[in-house]
């Protein structure tokens, strides 16, 4: 029997019952391997996903480890500007996206048409996109940063060059007060670093008054100002594993702290509030759409596909390459 795609892609995913038999894990681990297929997973996944990747990492991790796998397949447990960097990255390869309904509430508040609007009021100015951007608003970038080197980017861009950053207005205020340099910034955000409240922060700092606060610099300057450590998924990692304190509030995706407790299981890592008191944490629900499952018939039926036109995907390439060309130079 010949099935064909749209047949079974319900929804943005493969709607087909997997035998409640099998071991899905060892199934998955059967497919990549018949296949030549690599799972790339980033730090928000949920921690099942998390432990059967072949990496876990941070947008930029993610970037390289797309550009330079040998495998002839990626599947992306994250979401869709990921896998569509994988892609641009990696066009020989099929890269697939178990769940297409994984979007990003950044991306989408920058629309291709408004921003090509936008940067038309700045003739003269060098545009530096945030990752978490659609590969249409990567054409019209000059440089791609990630969290982790958006501050080295700027600094990067000779002083006289006047910048527009877009699209999550928060990193980029971050990286004006760091850099000294005024921007125009696109007034974009993420749900997730947006919804975390400062009064229920203090709340929970009084709790646990020995804690420190770590957080993403997509969160609000409000909170960034009472903040211990500001930093990038890899960055808050790096920092409770080597810091010598015992208590953690982590304002980001709580999928961080899977990892966090694989390091140092001995510490005590709390989730930041957010506004809404009937939640302890901020979550991403499309991070949270990938599951073991949709993994499974995502390998195993190849689909969903992420294709990208050819012209888009060169245009979209030469600033993540202009990206990771400055990052090796400044070795991050």
């Amino acid at each position: 029997m010949v099935v064909k795609n749209e047949d079974i892609i319900k929804d943005g995913f493969v709607d087909a019952k997997i035998d409640k038999s099998i071991d899905i894990v060892d199934e998955i681990n059967a497919l990549r391997k018949e296949k030549d297929a690599i799972i790339l997973a980033h730090f928000y996944q949920q921690g099942d996903i998390q432990d059967i990747a072949d990496f876990v990492g941070d947008s930029l991790a993610l970037s390289q480890q797309a550009a330079k796998t040998k495998a002839k397949m990626i599947v992306f447990a994250g979401v869709h500007f990921m896998a569509e960097t994988a892609k641009i990255l990696s066009p020989d390869k099929k890269v697939l996206l178990p769940d297409l309904n994984a979007g990003c509430s950044l991306a989408e508040s920058c629309p291709h048409g408004e921003f090509a609007v936008f940067k038309e009021k700045y003739p003269k100015h060098i545009v530096v996109s945030y990752v978490n951007a659609t590969a249409e608003i990567k054409t019209l970038s000059d440089i791609v940063c990630t969290s982790s080197n958006a501050v080295k980017i700027v600094e990067s861009i000779p002083k006289e060059k006047k910048i527009i950053f877009a699209p999550d207005k928060n990193l980029g205020k971050y990286v004006s007060r760091i850099t000294g340099r005024k921007m125009v910034i696109w007034d974009g955000g993420c749900h997730v670093h947006e919804a975390f409240s400062l009064e229920r922060i203090l709340e929970t700092k009084k709790k646990y008054p020995d804690a420190k606060l770590i957080a993403h610099p997509e969160c609000d300057e409000k909170i960034l100002n009472i903040a211990d450590h500001i930093g990038s998924t890899a960055s808050l990692l790096e920092f409770t594993t080597k810091d010598a304190s015992y208590e953690y509030i982590v304002a980001t995706d709580s999928g961080i702290i899977y990892q966090m407790k694989k390091r140092v299981p001995e510490k005590q890592y709390i989730p930041a509030p957010p506004e809404d008191r009937s939640c302890d944490r901020s979550d991403c629900n499309f991070m949270k759409t990938i599951t073991l499952e949709k993994i499974y018939n995502t390998l195993h039926y190849e689909i969903p596909e992420i294709i990208l036109d050819e012209e888009i995907r060169r245009r979209a390439e030469k600033p993540i390459l202009r990206m990771m060309e400055i990052s090796e130079k400044i070795e991050l």
